[in-house]
């Protein structure tokens, strides 16, 4: 491979010292070629998304055929979907090793299916899209008394509908099926609080209270619905969706935090946090994801929003940043009753990619004129989260990460990541790819398309089964690792479109033009039709 970059790496403090101006030159930054690479559009290209190389995105030039590369990721996905068409064609989820499928209620909701269509649409795979389209019609029933998380349903298979709607070329027929889901949703919200109960019954449209912790429901599924919600009432012009969305985001900013930080739990009957336990892992995640996230999906137009995350990103770098030994990798942690715990869930991984995008709101680095202390910081901070999430692939007998790290601050250590046995399985997660692509598309370091090559390997050599589908992994410190009987849908959704996305042409799917949600579906910004409560609610 031949490219050419410039690279300082500097920490902002070491710029203060050299009395260096903070630009996008101080930061590694490919080199403009007169290379250009082919748009390749879905099935429908939405009027806004531009059909060329946009001049100012700087192409790296190098060797590798990267179309070739992305084509491998297209016959992963055919060679995982091939199997659950033919073992468990509408199942909620596949088990490859048996060769069945299983529900989650009643007849199944869709998940697989639904949660793939807009990676069909993607990939282009048309005559694999035209049958999963033809389900949809014939057989999607949400009228089902069962009761179904509303987090998962919201961002899989709202979320899938609601994606698969615009990139269709505004389907209508998956924007009815959205509305009716989105309708028996609602119910979710009819607490005390307003905060919604974690499960919801479907035919009732009755929200169900979780099954553990009194009753209380995750912090981060309670606040990773509302980009649906908002998306589907700007497509319906029906303002409950938004209210019900953002009335939970008000109570969570009228609440006392930690430096912006929150425990992982709310009361649906009182609106209160419960326990004191902060993690950007499991139960707090996407909470800091949507914060940016909101901000971005209305054309930067609520600004609560961004001061929100703002001050809870001023939290994760005062309490939670902390480095390793010996090789000073940068990781988040925890807090346990207040206490720094140096654990961090493969979850965590997508805040190198949401650091970036924090800073550039989606456009390039070198777009982004004069950055700031605070963005040269929050840049470095990302690409170094990004660095240590690749690590725990790379630092492991099979090349792919566990589910969970531990890692070691102590001097004189002989390793920096420790892995426990019961948290050395591999489900197919998609965060460090996620991160990978978002890093790809704002610095143009091709660095990142090669540690994501390198990772899609190992997924190839140690989850794909040859009887048709992937497996995720008992254990990746140990050959061979082990099998579990399940393929994830968010192996469809999120991991194989993003590596897709990361080794494809700028243009498809732009930052600038698109905010993804937690599960990898592509929503389009737009401009809110009227005035809304995030434009500047009076905060407590």
């Amino acid at each position: 491979m031949i490219y050419i970059r410039w690279s300082i790496n500097s920490t902002p403090e070491a710029l203060l010292d050299e009395g260096q101006v903070f630009d996008d030159d101080a930061f590694e930054r490919p080199v403009e070629t007169l290379v250009q690479t082919q748009f390749h559009p879905p099935i429908h290209t939405p009027t806004h998304t531009p059909t060329h190389t946009p001049t100012q995105i700087p192409v790296v030039y190098d060797t590798i055929k990267w179309e070739e590369r992305q084509n491998a990721v297209r016959e992963a996905f055919k060679h995982a979907w091939g199997g659950y068409v033919r073992d468990a064609w509408g199942c909620d989820e596949y088990h490859p090793i048996s060769h069945r499928g299983s529900n989650l209620t009643g007849i199944g909701i869709g998940f697989t299916i639904v949660d793939s269509l807009d990676t069909l649409l993607i990939m282009d795979l048309k005559e694999e899209f035209q049958h999963a389209r033809d389900w949809v019609a014939r057989s999607l029933d949400f009228e089902q008394n069962g009761n179904v998380n509303v987090f998962e349903t919201t961002i899989r298979v709202l979320g899938g509908l609601l994606s698969a709607y615009h990139l269709a070329g505004n389907d209508t027929l998956f924007l009815s099926k959205a509305i009716d889901l989105g309708d028996r949703l609602l119910g979710a919200f009819s607490s005390s609080s307003g905060i919604p109960y974690a499960s919801v019954n479907l035919a009732l449209k009755q929200g169900i209270p979780a099954h553990f912790v009194g009753g209380a429901s995750s912090t981060s599924e309670a606040t990773t619905l509302q980009l649906e919600f908002k998306y589907l009432s700007h497509l319906t012009s029906n303002e409950e969706y938004w209210k019900k969305a953002e009335e939970v985001m008000f109570k969570i900013d009228s609440l006392e935090k930690l430096d912006g930080l929150v425990p992982i739990y709310l009361d649906p009957h009182t609106g209160n946090f419960v326990g004191k336990t902060i993690t950007l892992g499991a139960r707090g995640d996407s909470y800091y994801e949507y914060l940016l996230k909101q901000y971005l999906q209305t054309s930067r137009t609520e600004n609560i929003y961004l001061r929100m995350y703002d001050q809870s990103m001023d939290g994760v770098k005062s309490r939670l940043v902390n480095y390793s030994s010996p090789s000073k990798l940068l990781y988040i942690g925890e807090l346990l009753n207040d206490e720094f715990n140096p654990k961090m869930d493969h979850l965590v991984c997508f805040m190198g990619g949401n650091f970036a995008l924090g800073v550039t709101l989606g456009k390039t680095v070198r777009e982004v004129k004069h950055l700031n202390f605070k963005q040269l910081e929050d840049l470095r901070i990302g690409k170094e989260l990004t660095k240590t999430c690749t690590e725990m692939y790379f630092r492991t007998a099979t090349g792919l990460a566990p589910e969970i790290a531990y890692f070691t601050s102590l001097s004189g250590p002989e390793k920096d990541i420790y892995i426990k046995k019961f948290d050395s399985h591999n489900l197919l997660r998609p965060e460090t790819v996620e991160s990978l692509f978002i890093m790809w598309r704002l610095t143009g370091d091709v660095q990142y398309r090669e540690w994501g090559w390198k990772i899609f390997e190992a997924f190839e050599n140690h989850t794909k089964y040859e009887g048709g589908g992937y497996t995720s992994l008992e254990d990746v410190t140990s050959i061979p690792p082990g099998r579990k009987d399940k393929m994830e849908t968010f192996w469809l959704a999120e991991t194989l479109k993003y590596f897709y996305l990361l080794f494809g042409p700028n243009d498809q799917i732009p930052l600038d033009k698109y905010v993804f949600n937690t599960e990898a579906h592509p929503l389009p910004i737009f401009m809110p039709t009227r005035k809304v409560r995030g434009q500047g609610w009076n905060r407590q």
